[in-house]
């Protein structure tokens, strides 16, 4: 069937999700997916009036509503946002990895440069709930759009930082790169779950995901290829900072542009039958307040906002003091350093895939999540105490299996969340996610660096694995109840309104 337009379901690719039998029951009798009649003399079970209201508010409305299709368009729309991600991540390590550069070059404190990270932790935490907001209210295509905007202006306003007076005004367009971070790290979830298929999600949702996880790796290498530090020629480190600088600028505004043409609120055809639910709710219905509240009620989501807050925090620490840890031990080795830094996210770049390709297979999300938490805390430990022992290729290897845990890790945490708290926003609890990270990251970063100054990087590192192990135990008392994936099978129990999970 053609779209209008023409340039979305003509193209030939993925026709209509087969409904399963319940599925195609349901269509003629009216009832939700339920329990299936036992001995075959029992109808299921009516559907609650809210489910009904989803699901059967019309007879003749409920076969457009159960048909779903894919588009091509979701792979645009994927990679376009991949993309203006990675520059934003890149933006945001670009400093760190060159801290010992940048504080010789402003003529700041360590701390100060380590601020130009932070900020981006800073600035998520009171901005989230307001752009949790906006994406349900407004919509995707004005987030995203807002996302890359600022992350466009951000990477033009550091180009009038060249100079070793303008700390403040590289802090300021550090600052507006964080404002556009908070518009981009809530949506990987939300893309996945309204553009792709019961059978895609999480992998599409492993590559939005990846798209930040590569900007962290090329922030890792390229600075300190393209900024060497010549701390006897300010002027030949000035040159080197502003090719950096504009080069990102043109890049950011260019996906700027191009998310302007891709990104659309959604495709014609919702992409599985737990959008198809979504859709058939009347907007009024919808209240953000009683969202918010529906999620603080949900037990399991609450130890999961805890232990997902720990682990990328902890992540967003190792990142942000790697630089100090590795000259700490390896004095003159800045580019060693980056190259480390682009090994663990490089690793982490393979574990996010090979996670979401296992979950979108086995759907074990509980599972999965703990092991992965687990191998986190023991590669952290393997990392913490073979890191002075003076060989740089050690390092290369430990922290490749950290990285590939640790970073690993982050679209597990999304797409758990979303399976445990439908109906409910997926951009709300991302955003909920990525602002307990920010606020874990500010701390662990604060006190890991004092710990790594004051004694050294393995006390910094210890303090970190002591909070992982409580994560992990929080993990384990994660109750897996699959709501999204039962609606998909058909076999969701009666109730998909929006309801406290700690019954």
């Amino acid at each position: 069937m053609v779209e209008d337009g023409g340039e979305e379901e003509a193209e030939g690719e993925s026709g209509e999700v087969p409904a399963t039998p319940l599925q195609q029951q349901q269509r003629c009798n009216g009832f939700l997916p339920g329990k299936e009649a036992a001995g075959g003399g029992q109808r299921a079970a009516p559907a609650a009036p809210e489910a009904e209201e989803m699901l059967a508010a019309g007879g003749e409305r409920r076969e457009a509503r159960l048909e779903t299709r894919l588009s091509r368009r979701r792979l645009a729309v994927l990679a376009v946002f991949s993309c203006y991600s990675l520059v934003n991540a890149f933006q945001w390590i670009q400093y760190s990895i060159l801290s010992n550069v940048f504080a010789g070059f402003y003529g700041v404190s360590f701390t100060q440069i380590d601020w130009l990270s932070m900020v981006y932790m800073v600035a998520y935490v009171p901005l989230i709930l307001p752009a949790t907001w906006l994406l349900d209210a407004r919509g995707l295509r004005l987030t995203a759009l807002l996302g890359a905007g600022l992350n466009a202006l951000g990477a033009w306003l550091k180009c009038g930082s060249l100079a070793p007076q303008r700390y403040p005004l590289t802090l300021a367009a550090q600052a507006v790169c964080a404002v556009a971070q908070v518009f981009i790290l809530g949506l990987p979830s939300r893309i996945a779950s309204v553009w792709f298929g019961p059978t895609e999600v999480s992998t599409a949702c492993a590559v939005a995901v990846l798209g930040n996880q590569l900007g962290t790796a090329i922030g890792f290498l390229l600075p300190p290829v393209l900024v060497p530090n010549t701390p006897n020629d300010i002027d030949l480190m000035a040159h080197n900072i502003s090719i950096m600088f504009y080069g990102t600028a043109i890049v950011s505004t260019l996906l700027f542009f191009l998310a302007g043409v891709v990104f659309e609120e959604k495709p014609k055809y919702p992409p599985s039958h737990s959008q198809a639910v979504l859709q058939t709710k009347p907007p009024e219905d919808y209240s953000y307040k009683q969202s918010i509240i529906n999620l603080f009620r949900n037990i399991p989501f609450i130890l999961l906002l805890i232990s997902y807050g720990i682990m990328t925090g902890a992540f967003y620490s190792v990142s942000t003091l790697l630089n100090q840890m590795i000259v700490t031990h390896y004095e003159g080795e800045e580019v060693n350093a980056g190259r480390i830094g682009l090994t663990l996210v490089v690793a982490g770049m393979v574990g996010s895939i090979i996670c979401g390709l296992w979950l979108d297979y086995t759907k074990t999300y509980k599972q999965t999540t703990l092991i992965v938490y687990i191998l986190s805390f023991i590669g952290l430990l393997v990392f913490t105490f073979t890191l002075d022992l003076g060989y740089l290729i050690v390092v290369f290897v430990t922290g490749g299996v950290l990285g590939f845990f640790m970073t690993g890790y982050l679209p597990l945490g999304f797409e758990f969340a979303v399976e445990i708290t439908y109906p409910e926003s997926e951009g709300t609890s991302s955003g909920l996610l990525n602002a307990s990270a920010q606020i874990f990251g500010i701390i662990f970063t604060l006190v890991q660096g004092k710990l790594t100054t004051d004694y050294s990087p393995r006390a910094g590192n210890i303090f970190l694995c002591a909070w992982i192990f409580v994560g992990i135990i929080l993990t384990a008392l994660i109750k897996s109840d699959l709501r999204r994936h039962n609606v998909n099978s058909g076999i969701m129990n009666l109730d998909v309104k929006a309801v406290s999970g700690d019954s």
